[in-house]
């Protein structure tokens, strides 16, 4: 199928969508989306515009119920025939690591290992977390929450650094010896977090994906096979334990942190240590009779944390374990609309890994949402975000707070500032 065909029945079901007065189909119109041959020519078809302007801002726009439905839609006709097969597989993915001082090394992903080498001394000696992204930074709710992703990680991983440095302030300090509130909080900080040293990549991939053609038609399989290649050669390379990798996917990211996982088993016979997928898309685009997409056994330990299962989302189950804040809906709490939505596993997933945070999130295993709030959970109980146990599995749910912090368990005061983190990944103004 060509890509103007595809285009055009994207553009179909969204001229469809808007075509009654409340934006949502009739029987009639569902009975006609099943067979559009029916009801238009294939010239008909082919001359319908592209859909080059469904974009996130315009999802953003929208309300979150109108943004999920016209999603489904899409979906569903681009799988009514099972011929809209993926085409589209960036180059030069851009890749940055954060620095301490606020500064990035960045580098096409072809470049990225060689600049390790020669820039960073003793990189990887503990845990690497590899962060895919998937939705373009253009939109500011993808932009902070990525941005929030990383800061997160540059706290955890400088946490004692971050201690030394507020010990070496209260030292040189000509006030009296007894302890400032600032090195309570770190000692604290420290006794309640399981923290350790470690380095972040970021593949920004979302930012390859411009427009709702290149989200649509990705091939997963084919762009996760180069990103295992890569990784291959980083382990190789810079003589990382591949056991200490985990790989952090967001949205349609997810399911290309999968396929790249599997790439690295295929090429080493080993398997990373855990792959996390923060909201896994639904793929619109798939080969036939090939399975693709996020799934349990990609690496030792594969999570996923649902936010939008019926926008951006999918409700499939995509790991060992499966979290659903909130239950099967189209968002969650708080969230006005679908782009919103999928990016909150992100903002959960951050908020985890903050110090002294681990375990904010407790979910339950669960069939509804109906079912946990009656306290009729079966089963371990397990915490969403970082520390989540490798030895769960299964459907888990647990409800959330509309706003940050996110977390029924999370600390009553917010943690807006810690001594050690340059303000160019620290800025108070961004919680």
């Amino acid at each position: 199928m060509n890509p103007m065909r595809v285009l055009s029945l994207l553009a179909l079901l969204v001229v469809a969508a808007m075509g009654s007065p409340s934006g949502r189909m009739n029987d009639n119109s569902v009975n006609q989306a099943l067979k559009p041959s029916q009801w238009l020519s294939s010239q008909q078809l082919e001359a319908i515009p592209s859909v080059d302007d469904l974009t996130l801002e315009r999802l953003e726009r929208m309300s979150l119920e109108k943004g999920a439905e016209l999603l489904q839609q899409v979906y569903h006709l681009s799988q009514i025939n099972h011929d809209v097969e993926p085409n589209y597989v960036p180059s030069n993915v851009q890749v940055y690591v954060p620095q301490i001082n606020g500064e990035k090394i960045v580098a096409p992903i072809n470049e990225i290992t060689q600049r390790l080498k020669q820039q960073k001394q003793n990189f990887g000696q503990d845990e690497v977390t590899i962060i895919v992204t998937g939705l373009p930074q253009t939109s500011e709710t993808v932009k902070k929450s990525t941005r929030k992703l990383v800061q997160a990680y540059m706290q955890r991983y400088n946490l004692q650094q971050q201690q030394q440095e507020g010990q070496k302030y209260s030292r040189s300090s000509e006030e009296d010896n007894k302890k400032t509130s600032s090195e309570e909080d770190y000692s604290e900080l420290a006794k309640n977090a399981n923290t350790n040293t470690g380095d972040i990549i970021v593949v920004d991939l979302g930012s390859t994906l411009t427009n709702y053609k290149r989200y649509a038609m990705l091939d997963i399989e084919k762009t996760g096979a180069k990103l295992g290649k890569w990784i291959v050669q980083l382990t190789s390379e810079l003589e990382l334990p591949y056991e200490t990798i985990h790989m952090i996917g967001q949205n349609i990211g997810a399911h290309v942190a999968g396929a790249a996982a599997n790439e690295f088993t295929r090429l080493t016979g080993h398997k990373l240590r855990r792959v996390t997928g923060l909201d896994p898309s639904n793929i619109i685009a798939k080969n036939r009779n090939t399975l693709s997409g996020l799934s349990r056994g990609d690496a030792e330990f594969v999570d996923a944390i649902h936010t939008s299962v019926y926008g951006m989302g999918t409700p499939i189950r995509s790991g060992d374990v499966d979290f659903y804040p909130n239950g099967l809906g189209a968002g969650v709490p708080g969230a006005d609309n679908v782009v919103e939505a999928a990016m909150r596993a992100t903002r959960y997933f951050a908020e985890s890994v903050r110090p002294g945070n681990e375990r904010s999130f407790p979910a339950v295993p669960a069939n509804s949402l109906k079912q946990y709030k009656q306290n009729d959970g079966f089963g371990k109980r397990a915490y969403m975000g970082i520390d989540a146990a490798y030895d769960i599995e299964g459907d888990y749910i647990l409800q959330v707070n509309p706003k940050s912090p996110f977390g029924r368990n999370a600390p009553a005061k917010k943690q807006n500032n810690y001594h050690g983190i340059h303000n160019g990944w620290q800025n108070e103004k961004d919680y």
